[in-house]
Parts: C-alpha cells; sequence; structure tokens
C-alpha cells in the first residue's frame, strides 16, 4: 500500500546558499525526490543563488555530484536526473549590494504567475539584507513566500529583531519558519495516533500517564559546525527548537481543525504552560553535559575541546531536562528531556509511560508487572512501539511476559521513508504552514529558555563530562532516578 500523490502547481524555488551544504546534502535530493515520485509539474525551475561566481552549466554539475553522493544507487535514474538538472539554473548575487539582482528579477519574471518561494539556507545575519533585497528589487509577487531556518536568534532579544527585520518586508502568513523535525513521518503519526483513534486520547492525561521522555540523540561531534556550535550549544541548538516543537505536539490539547492556525494556537499554550525554570531550581531540574574523548562505533573519538582546537569552552554537548506543564491535563506529570552529541547510537524518540494498574490479581509466580509504554521511534527506523503485558504461552500456570507491538513504517507500507525536507519543502508551494512555527511560538520557546541559560550563568553550573560512545553524565541518570524512574532503554 502506497500513498498518493498529488502533483503541486508549477513554481520557482530560488535557494540562497545554493552552493552550500544544506542544499547539496538535503535540498537538491529532496527537490529529485519530490520530480521522481511525480510531485512537480513542468515549468518548475529551481534557481541556485549565491555570491559563487558559476553558470547554469557549472551549477548542474555540482548538483549532479550532490545527487550520486547522496541518492541510493537505484534511485540516481539518468532519465530523471536529466530532467531534473535541465530544471537548475544559478544567478550569483551579493547579499549586502545589488551585484546580480537585476538578473535575478530577470530570470524570475519569465514565470511571474508561478508560485515563487525563497529559501534562506545561509547565516542569520544575512536574513534582512537578502529580504530587503527582495522588496527593493520588487521580485515580490502576490504567490511569494520566504523559507527561513534555524536559528531564529540566539536568544528572545535576538529573535524578537530577526523577526521584526523580515516582518517588514514580509507578511506573517508568508514567512516559513522551518523545523525538519516537523516534517518527519512519526512525527505527523503522532498527531494521527492521538486524534484518529479511540484508544489513546482519553488516557492522554495525568490521571493515566506517569512520565514522558524525549530522547535526541546523535553519535557524531563537531563535523564541520565547530564555529556555530561553540557559540550555541545544546541548549539552543536542539532544545529551543526540534524537542520543544515535539513537547507541544505530544502535550497540546485537541485542535478543532488541522487549520495551521488551530494546530499553532494549541503549541503555542504549552509554551506559555511551561514552569519557568531560573536560578532557584535550575540545578535540580537541569544538567550541562560536555564530551570527552572515548569511543564509537568508528574506534577511538577526540574530546570536544580536542575537537574544537581551542582548548577552552563551557558550553554544553549535552543537556538533560525534568520539564513540568502547569495546567490540568499535565499536573504533576514530569517530561524528562536529553539531547547530546557523541552519545552512544544516533536515535530520536518519544516515550509515553502509563501509570502502573492499580491493583494485580496475579500472584508472585506470574512475575513482575512492568508499566505500559508507547514508543514512538523518530529515526532511525521511524516506526511506533505499544509494550503490553500478555501471558507467556505452554503449560504450567500464568506466567506474565512484557512484549511489543512493533510497527516500522518501512516494512508496514513497503515504501521509502521520505526525507522530512522532502515533505516542507512543498508545504511551502502548497502554503500549507500546519508545520512550521509560527512568530509567537518561536518566541515563547525563547521566552522559556532564556532564563535557564541567564540561570546557568548566575549559579555557575558547569558542563559535567562524559566519556564519548555513553549515554551523557551520570548526573543525568540522578536527574530522573531520584524520581524514581529510569531512562528508556535503547536496544
Amino acid at each position: 500500500m502506497s500513498s498518493q500523490i498529488i502533483p503541486v502547481e508549477p513554481f520557482d524555488y530560488v535557494v540562497f546558499g545554493g552552493t552550500g551544504d544544506l542544499a547539496e546534502r538535503k535540498l537538491l535530493p529532496a527537490l529529485y525526490h519530490r520530480q521522481l515520485d511525480g510531485q512537480i509539474t513542468e515549468p518548475t525551475r529551481i534557481i541556485g543563488a549565491s555570491r559563487s561566481a558559476l553558470s547554469h552549466e557549472e551549477y548542474r554539475k555540482f548538483a549532479d555530484a550532490a545527487l550520486k553522493e547522496y541518492l541510493k544507487k537505484d534511485e540516481y535514474q539518468e532519465e530523471q536526473v536529466k530532467t531534473f538538472l535541465n530544471r537548475l539554473f544559478y544567478i550569483s548575487v551579493d547579499a549586502k549590494s545589488d551585484q546580480g539582482w537585476d538578473k535575478l528579477k530577470a530570470l524570475l519574471d519569465e514565470g511571474k504567475e508561478r508560485v515563487r518561494a525563497f529559501y534562506l539556507a545561509v547565516a542569520p545575519g544575512i536574513f534582512g539584507d537578502i529580504s530587503e533585497k527582495i522588496r527593493d528589487h520588487k521580485l515580490i509577487t502576490k504567490s511569494t513566500r520566504i523559507v527561513v531556518e534555524k536559528p531564529i536568534g540566539r536568544d528572545l532579544a535576538s529573535a524578537l529583531e530577526l523577526n521584526d527585520t523580515i516582518g517588514k518586508v514580509f507578511r506573517e502568513d508568508q514567512i516559513f519558519r522551518i523545523d525538519h523535525y516537523l516534517g518527519k513521518e512519526t512525527v505527523q503519526n503522532l498527531m494521527a495516533l492521538r486524534f484518529a483513534n479511540a484508544l489513546y486520547e482519553p488516557l492522554w492525561n495525568a490521571q493515566y500517564i506517569d512520565h514522558i521522555q524525549i530522547s535526541v540523540a546523535e553519535s557524531v561531534g563537531l563535523e564541520s559546525r565547530a564555529g556555530y556550535y561553540d557559540k550555541a550549544g545544546a541548549l539552543r541548538d536542539m532544545v529551543q527548537n526540534h524537542i520543544l516543537q515535539l513537547l507541544c505536539l505530544v502535550a497540546m490539547e485537541v485542535p478543532p481543525s488541522m487549520n495551521a492556525e488551530a494546530v499553532r494556537d494549541e503549541k503555542l499554550k504549552v509554551l506559555r504552560a511551561l514552569k519557568p525554570i531560573n536560578e532557584g531550581n535550575v540545578e535540580k531540574m537541569t544538567v550541562r553535559g560536555q564530551y570527552k574523548a572515548g569511543a564509537s562505533a568508528g574506534g577511538p573519538v577526540k574530546g570536544y575541546l580536542e575537537e574544537l582546537e581551542g582548548g577552552v569552552s563551557n558550553t554544553e554537548t549535552f543537556v538533560a531536562i525534568k520539564a513540568e506543564i502547569n495546567n490540568w491535563r499535565w499536573a504533576g506529570v514530569p517530561f524528562y528531556i536529553r539531547t547530546g552529541k557523541r552519545l552512544a547510537a544516533r536515535m530520536s524518540e518519544i516515550v509515553i509511560t502509563f501509570k502502573p494498574i492499580p491493583h494485580s490479581i496475579f500472584d508472585e509466580s506470574a512475575g513482575r508487572i512492568g508499566q505500559n509504554q508507547l514508543i514512538i521511534r523518530l529515526q532511525p527506523d521511524e516506526g511506533v512501539k505499544q509494550s503490553l503485558m500478555i501471558k507467556d504461552p505452554g503449560q504450567g500456570g500464568m506466567r506474565l511476559r512484557n512484549v511489543s507491538l512493533d510497527m516500522t513504517f518501512a516494512e508496514a507500507f513497503n515504501a521509502r521513508s521520505a526525507d522530512a525536507y522532502e515533505r516542507l519543502l512543498l508545504d511551502v508551494i502548497r502554503n500549507n504552514q500546519t508545520l512550521f512555527m509560527r512568530r509567537d511560538e518561536v518566541e515563547a520557546a525563547w521566552k522559556w529558555v532564556d532564563p535557564i541559560l541567564k540561570a546557568w550563568d548566575g549559579v555557575g553550573q558547569q558542563p559535567q563530562s562524559y566519556t564519548a560512545g555513553t549515554w551523557g553524565p551520570s548526573q543525568a541518570i540522578a536527574l530522573i532516578e531520584r524520581d524514581g524512574r529510569t531512562w528508556h532503554e535503547v536496544i
């Protein structure tokens, strides 16, 4: 069984930073996959834009090399690639001068009637410059959208400034703040599980749920992001956006519809209900970590300071937080979140642990009765797993065993798991903002994160050392175990 492919209307996608890492690894392969599935219609064009001096043909060679590197062999189909490359164009532009903008305008004017999307795959420092150039050179049509990559600021003040800068040029309904985690199949299935089944939603509250864990673990280190990451750290890089968005989808009330504004209204309520973490409770509610030399599947790896080559830094590469939501649905239910680099495995999952049964009718010989869990795996191997207690088959009395009903999407639907960018890129064209962050969401998230950053400085809370290839500092284990709980064992 496969989903129905619905083509989108023709469009022009202008990718600023068109020769950058994101375009090479994600955007170009994602758009190719949408063409491969028949979702892109003629005469769609993809226009790379950056300061590099390239011809159209040179850019097509760059894109061809990217497809060869990042596609599977059976996905690289000669005729499809030829068609895709023919829809690629390139303009050299400078965000801080007028160089190249007239050429971009002349190219875009050939398709004034099409949907026009500008993707800012560039440093946030030039978001404003590019936005103003787009306005000044009269490139905005009635069907224009702009896509903004994270980070949206590094604190509340800078986020407000950035939103103001873009907002002076584009209306809010034209701005798509992208968080690729929201494009993952499993994230959207979380909403389907909650709101399309009678089974879960009646139990989705403090009366039946014991606690919730959200883990986003990376096995890699800094790679090519040292300059950015050391100024950001795990809290800014992952918690403020990806993890808080996941928390919102888990915790939000049932929206009246799947309308983008209805969904985002409910997410905003969750962010505003988060219990503040400040100097009075930050050491009890948070753990910071920084990896030291250790080992991964590929062998020995350097510590953070060695990779940084700077020698001194108190930037956290790991953070664990006990978050609480002050509303009726979630009063008393802790949300344990953790994320980090150089952990034991690459894994992202949400674990909902239900409360134990109030009374057991079975004697001790039946074995321990475990708590039911719903495990939503975002990566790798996207899927959903529900743990249940059953009788162990066979003679000899009642013996109970915890088993899982396991559905891996790739196996269940016999289909390739699409990259998150594939859906989000075309949601921009469809003008569907459901999976994108609204301005007030971004600012509400910073209002919760900012006090944590200030509290760390205020109390002098330093990152705790952990060995690369483990699950973080021992203090993160203590954070959850002092409540009589434990982190979900990854298998």
